[in-house]
Protein backbone atom coordinates (compact mmCIF):
# COMPACT_ATOMS: atom_id res chain seq x y z
CA UNK A 1 0.00 0.00 0.00
CA UNK A 2 1.28 3.68 -0.73
CA UNK A 3 2.57 5.45 2.45
CA UNK A 4 3.35 8.77 2.67
CA UNK A 5 4.74 11.62 5.00
CA UNK A 6 3.34 15.13 5.38
CA UNK A 7 5.85 17.85 6.46
CA UNK A 8 5.81 21.78 6.18
CA UNK A 9 8.41 24.45 6.00
CA UNK A 10 6.86 25.98 9.27
CA UNK A 11 4.16 25.27 11.76
CA UNK A 12 0.50 26.14 11.65
CA UNK A 13 0.74 26.35 8.30
CA UNK A 14 -2.02 24.16 7.31
CA UNK A 15 -0.19 20.99 7.13
CA UNK A 16 -3.02 19.06 9.15
CA UNK A 17 -5.76 19.92 6.85
CA UNK A 18 -3.74 19.02 3.94
CA UNK A 19 -2.94 15.72 5.45
CA UNK A 20 -6.74 15.28 6.40
CA UNK A 21 -7.54 16.17 2.85
CA UNK A 22 -4.81 13.59 1.00
CA UNK A 23 -6.12 10.76 3.63
CA UNK A 24 -9.91 11.40 2.60
CA UNK A 25 -8.86 11.32 -0.94
CA UNK A 26 -6.91 8.68 -0.79
CA UNK A 27 -9.65 6.64 1.48
CA UNK A 28 -6.61 5.58 3.80
CA UNK A 29 -5.57 5.92 7.40
CA UNK A 30 -3.76 8.70 9.07
CA UNK A 31 -0.85 8.87 11.89
CA UNK A 32 0.92 11.42 13.89
CA UNK A 33 4.09 9.70 15.61
CA UNK A 34 4.19 12.58 18.05
CA UNK A 35 1.44 14.73 19.84
CA UNK A 36 2.83 17.81 21.23
CA UNK A 37 -0.04 19.72 22.92
CA UNK A 38 -3.51 18.05 24.16
CA UNK A 39 -5.29 20.66 25.84
CA UNK A 40 -6.93 22.20 22.60
CA UNK A 41 -7.14 19.21 20.94
CA UNK A 42 -5.01 16.70 19.11
CA UNK A 43 -4.28 16.54 15.27
CA UNK A 44 -5.44 13.00 14.83
CA UNK A 45 -8.75 14.14 16.53
CA UNK A 46 -9.33 17.19 14.25
CA UNK A 47 -8.27 14.67 11.32
CA UNK A 48 -10.79 12.40 12.33
CA UNK A 49 -13.67 15.73 12.15
CA UNK A 50 -12.45 16.81 9.22
CA UNK A 51 -12.47 13.29 7.15
CA UNK A 52 -15.77 11.36 8.80
CA UNK A 53 -13.00 8.13 9.00
CA UNK A 54 -13.80 5.43 10.95
CA UNK A 55 -11.76 5.39 14.72
CA UNK A 56 -10.16 2.39 13.32
CA UNK A 57 -8.36 4.52 10.67
CA UNK A 58 -6.86 7.04 13.02
CA UNK A 59 -3.91 5.77 14.44
CA UNK A 60 -2.50 6.32 17.39
CA UNK A 61 0.44 8.21 18.78
CA UNK A 62 3.12 6.59 19.37
CA UNK A 63 4.16 9.53 22.03
CA UNK A 64 1.57 12.27 23.52
CA UNK A 65 2.55 15.17 25.22
CA UNK A 66 0.78 17.59 27.34
CA UNK A 67 2.74 20.55 26.45
CA UNK A 68 2.15 22.28 23.12
CA UNK A 69 5.85 22.98 22.41
CA UNK A 70 8.96 21.02 20.21
CA UNK A 71 8.31 17.66 20.99
CA UNK A 72 12.28 17.11 22.28
CA UNK A 73 11.12 20.28 25.11
CA UNK A 74 7.54 18.73 26.11
CA UNK A 75 9.16 15.85 26.71
CA UNK A 76 12.04 16.96 28.67
CA UNK A 77 9.50 19.05 30.44
CA UNK A 78 7.69 15.81 30.96
CA UNK A 79 10.60 13.53 32.11
CA UNK A 80 10.51 11.86 28.92
CA UNK A 81 12.98 10.76 26.19
CA UNK A 82 11.58 10.49 22.49
CA UNK A 83 13.20 7.27 21.46
CA UNK A 84 13.49 7.64 17.43
CA UNK A 85 14.23 3.97 16.81
CA UNK A 86 11.38 2.95 18.31
CA UNK A 87 8.87 4.99 15.98
CA UNK A 88 8.15 1.72 13.73
CA UNK A 89 5.85 2.21 10.99
CA UNK A 90 1.97 0.92 12.27
CA UNK A 91 0.50 -1.48 10.09
CA UNK A 92 -2.05 -0.89 7.67
CA UNK A 93 -3.96 -2.09 4.73
CA UNK A 94 -4.73 0.89 2.96
CA UNK A 95 -2.90 4.18 2.12
CA UNK A 96 -0.93 5.35 5.14
CA UNK A 97 -0.62 8.86 5.81
CA UNK A 98 2.16 10.34 8.53
CA UNK A 99 1.98 13.88 9.48
CA UNK A 100 5.20 15.19 11.00
CA UNK A 101 5.61 17.83 13.93
CA UNK A 102 6.39 21.39 12.59
CA UNK A 103 8.57 21.36 9.81
CA UNK A 104 11.71 19.05 9.00
CA UNK A 105 13.80 20.11 11.46
CA UNK A 106 11.97 20.13 14.42
CA UNK A 107 13.82 17.69 17.55
CA UNK A 108 12.45 14.45 18.69
CA UNK A 109 15.37 14.15 21.19
CA UNK A 110 18.74 15.92 22.10
CA UNK A 111 20.52 14.29 19.09
CA UNK A 112 17.16 13.15 15.93
CA UNK A 113 15.54 15.59 14.28
CA UNK A 114 12.76 14.64 12.07
CA UNK A 115 14.38 15.15 8.71
CA UNK A 116 16.08 11.63 9.82
CA UNK A 117 13.16 9.82 10.50
CA UNK A 118 11.77 10.48 7.45
CA UNK A 119 15.11 9.39 5.77
CA UNK A 120 15.21 6.21 8.03
CA UNK A 121 11.42 5.62 6.25
CA UNK A 122 12.23 5.91 3.10
CA UNK A 123 9.05 7.07 2.05
CA UNK A 124 8.00 9.79 -0.49
CA UNK A 125 7.89 13.23 1.38
CA UNK A 126 5.37 15.62 0.91
CA UNK A 127 6.41 19.22 1.87
CA UNK A 128 3.52 21.57 2.57
CA UNK A 129 4.25 25.09 1.64
CA UNK A 130 2.51 28.11 1.95
CA UNK A 131 1.89 30.50 -0.70
CA UNK A 132 2.86 33.95 1.68
CA UNK A 133 5.64 36.22 1.94
CA UNK A 134 8.71 34.21 2.47
CA UNK A 135 7.73 30.68 1.55
CA UNK A 136 10.59 30.94 -1.11
CA UNK A 137 13.17 31.01 1.42
CA UNK A 138 11.65 28.23 3.87
CA UNK A 139 10.19 25.91 1.22
CA UNK A 140 14.03 25.69 -1.01
CA UNK A 141 15.36 25.37 2.72
CA UNK A 142 13.24 22.36 3.47
CA UNK A 143 13.87 20.93 0.09
CA UNK A 144 17.58 21.20 0.71
CA UNK A 145 16.93 19.42 4.40
CA UNK A 146 15.18 16.76 3.10
CA UNK A 147 17.52 15.61 0.10
CA UNK A 148 20.68 16.18 1.95
CA UNK A 149 19.59 13.75 4.61
CA UNK A 150 18.51 11.18 1.44
CA UNK A 151 14.66 11.63 2.11
CA UNK A 152 12.61 11.14 -1.43
CA UNK A 153 11.12 14.40 -1.80
CA UNK A 154 7.48 13.37 -3.94
CA UNK A 155 6.70 16.89 -4.38
CA UNK A 156 5.40 20.43 -3.28
CA UNK A 157 1.48 20.76 -2.05
CA UNK A 158 1.21 24.93 -1.42
CA UNK A 159 -1.56 25.89 1.17
CA UNK A 160 -3.26 29.00 0.60
CA UNK A 161 -4.07 32.12 -2.04
CA UNK A 162 -2.66 31.63 -5.31
CA UNK A 163 0.76 32.69 -5.84
CA UNK A 164 2.05 31.98 -9.09
CA UNK A 165 5.15 33.80 -9.16
CA UNK A 166 6.50 32.02 -5.46
CA UNK A 167 5.06 28.81 -6.34
CA UNK A 168 7.01 28.41 -9.78
CA UNK A 169 9.97 29.96 -8.40
CA UNK A 170 9.93 27.01 -5.66
CA UNK A 171 9.51 24.09 -8.23
CA UNK A 172 11.88 25.96 -10.79
CA UNK A 173 15.35 26.31 -8.29
CA UNK A 174 13.69 23.64 -5.78
CA UNK A 175 13.53 21.31 -9.23
CA UNK A 176 10.37 19.62 -7.18
CA UNK A 177 6.77 18.45 -8.76
CA UNK A 178 4.17 21.32 -8.02
CA UNK A 179 1.59 18.53 -6.44
CA UNK A 180 -1.09 21.08 -6.15
CA UNK A 181 -2.79 23.66 -4.39
CA UNK A 182 -5.21 23.44 -1.41
CA UNK A 183 -6.83 27.36 -0.75
CA UNK A 184 -8.55 28.17 2.41
CA UNK A 185 -11.66 27.41 2.57
CA UNK A 186 -14.20 29.55 4.49
CA UNK A 187 -16.40 26.61 6.02
CA UNK A 188 -13.81 23.27 6.93
CA UNK A 189 -15.86 20.40 6.61
CA UNK A 190 -15.54 16.82 4.95
CA UNK A 191 -17.47 18.15 2.36
CA UNK A 192 -15.72 21.43 1.38
CA UNK A 193 -12.09 19.91 2.37
CA UNK A 194 -13.06 16.80 -0.19
CA UNK A 195 -13.96 19.31 -3.07
CA UNK A 196 -11.30 21.58 -2.55
CA UNK A 197 -8.81 19.12 -2.61
CA UNK A 198 -10.07 17.42 -5.77
CA UNK A 199 -9.93 20.50 -7.30
CA UNK A 200 -6.44 21.40 -6.55
CA UNK A 201 -4.87 17.87 -7.39
CA UNK A 202 -4.70 15.06 -9.60
CA UNK A 203 -4.94 11.58 -6.36
CA UNK A 204 -3.15 9.85 -9.20
CA UNK A 205 0.17 11.80 -8.36
CA UNK A 206 -0.24 9.61 -5.05
CA UNK A 207 -0.84 6.44 -6.52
Amino acid sequence: MSRFVVTGTNTDIGKTVLAAALTQALDGCYWKPVQAGLEDGTDAQRVAALTGLPDDRILPEAWRLRTPASPHHAADLEGVRIDADALILPACDRPLVIEGAGGALVPLNDEVLFADVFARWGLPVVVCASTALGTINHSLMTLEVLRGRGAPVLGVAFIGAANDSSEEAIVRFGRVKRLGRLPWLESLTPETLRTGFASGFDVGDFA
